[in-house]
């Protein structure tokens, strides 16, 4: 390929992009374990989705099967991971999809999936504060206190300035900026309360069990509501006249593309590879670790909410806590909701520490300005990126109600997972010789199965969620040749 005439679609090697990490003034400090990412991993997977999806999906798609949802969505995660833990080791640089993009696509797919998961990782962060305010404004009106109207957040018919989630947001950029061992260590505690709390609901939970709870595990099938504009319908019925039920046995495959998105973080991990002492040996158990550890609790979980209460009966928004309120257990129930509210806050840092990370290996490589890629001198963070980013998704969070836009973190996640498992076959043919301390097996089968089973859950997305995606990648394609492009450090080498 001729770099020149090609530079849309040129390279960078494995070897610059591990160069590119020893540069002082863009260095990061080496300071994690594997026992960390895990952490991180659990930390920001086990969040809404466990404390939420599962009674919402149980009452609406599946039934008591949803359990065979969630194993159905963790093998669909189990081979995106697969793929991520061989690059992740082969090509340990902060950025994750972004880094590996770039050494097997070239630099526009690259710039394409950077820009990908700055809205993926940013309203992520923004959409999760949001929600942890509003279980602690719960919390708060327990106990008789109550924040004025106009900070307490918007309503579908109200706009008013959220005050905890904006200061939630920067509380945790300043902890980002302090280090990501200080980060790890917040997080440890955190993920160590939040895990207590669904264990407490496991075995609790087991107690309360009706068996007839669970007859029958598979409901009849039932037509999925029509939906209001055909923007809001799923693209794949738009697209092939397919119409997806609930209910039955493809009632859970329908649940599976929902619970699917309880498991979105543990992508989150390649991003802290970088940071990591020795990231080809512990990113793949950090990435595997979590995966595996959320998948076993997601199915404990569900297999008891739904023993405990009539999956038709479960509460839409509370489900875990309600189902212990209604067999009249308020003790408990009070207890998983100070759990969801303290496990929110790992979720909010690890978002945010993931885009941080992102937006400084674009930075890194001239495709955003250079100045948000110096280092502190002391904690060694990309504290200039990270500031900048805390200070905006503060704000977003603050004065946006933004849960319709929620779909656009599951559609860009998506997105990165068909670029990785592509990106893994490429890098096997293109540079057989690196040296791969984990490798995915039965390449190219795995990443091929990845592929087809995220376009499906994909296609299953609304049609809307699809049109602002593609609105938001044409704003990426203008600030990349307007800027990115002509200041792309890949291509002043070139010139020179």
């Amino acid at each position: 390929m001729n770099v020149r005439r090609n530079s849309f679609f040129r390279t960078k090697s494995v070897e610059q992009s591990i160069a590119d990490t020893e540069e002082p003034e863009h260095a990061l400090k080496r300071s994690l374990s594997a026992l960390d990412l895990t952490v991180f991993g659990v930390g920001v997977i086990i969040g809404t989705g466990i404390f939420v999806l599962t009674g919402q999906v149980a009452k609406n798609n599946a039934g008591p099967a949803v359990a065979l949802a969630f194993v159905l969505s963790g093998i669909v995660c189990g081979l995106a991971a697969l793929c991520y833990a061989e690059f992740a080791s082969t090509v340990p640089v902060a950025g994750s999809a972004y880094t590996f993009s770039f050494a097997t696509l070239g630099e526009l797919p690259a710039w394409i999936i950077g820009w990908d998961l700055i809205l993926e990782l940013a309203l992520g962060c923004a959409v999760v504060s949001v929600g942890w305010s509003g279980y602690i404004r719960s919390l708060m009106d327990n106990v008789g206190w109550h924040l004025p109207t106009a900070l307490a957040g918007s309503t579908d018919t109200d706009t008013h300035f959220d005050l905890l989630a904006f200061l939630l947001v920067l509380v945790l950029t300043a902890i980002l900026v302090g280090g990501a061992k200080l980060s790890a260590r917040v997080t440890s505690v955190v993920v160590a309360i939040k895990v207590t709390v669904v264990l407490i609901v496991i075995v609790v939970g087991t107690f309360f069990i009706v068996g007839d709870n669970y007859t029958p595990f598979i409901p009849d099938a039932v037509p999925t509501p029509a939906a209001e504009s055909n923007l809001k319908a799923p693209l794949i019925q738009l697209i092939f006249g397919y119409t997806p039920t609930d209910f039955g046995v493809m009632g859970i495959f329908t649940a599976a593309a929902v619970v699917f998105f309880a498991y979105i973080g543990f992508d989150i991990v390649a991003t802290a590879a970088e940071e990591t002492k020795n990231p080809q040996r512990d990113v793949p158990r950090g990435i595997l670790g979590s995966l595996a550890i959320c998948t076993v609790l997601y199915v404990a979980v569900s297999v008891v909410v739904t023993g405990m209460e009539k999956y038709s009966k479960l509460s839409v928004d509370a489900p875990l806590a309600d189902a212990f309120k209604d067999t009249g257990h308020p003790f408990w129930a009070g207890l998983i909701s100070f759990g969801a509210a303290i496990g929110l806050t790992a979720v909010c840092m690890i978002l945010l520490l993931g885009q941080t990370r992102v937006f400084f290996a674009m930075s890194r490589d001239g495709l955003l300005p250079r100045f948000f890629s110096r280092v502190h001198p002391h904690f060694r963070t990309p504290y200039r990126s990270t500031m900048l980013l805390g200070g905006i998704i503060a704000l977003v969070a603050g004065f946006t109600s933004i849960s319709e836009l929620a779909e656009l973190v599951n559609i860009g996640t998506l997105f990165a997972f068909i670029v990785v498992a592509i990106g893994v076959v490429m890098l096997r043919r293109s540079r057989p010789d690196l040296p791969r301390s984990f490798r995915t097996p039965f390449v190219p089968w795995v990443p091929a199965l990845s592929v087809m089973a995220t376009l499906w859950l994909m296609l299953n997305l609304p049609a809307e969620t699809w049109l602002r995606f593609l609105l938001w990648m044409v704003l990426g394609f203008v600030i990349y040749f307007a800027y990115g492009h002509g200041h792309s450090r890949m291509r002043q080498q070139d010139v020179g």
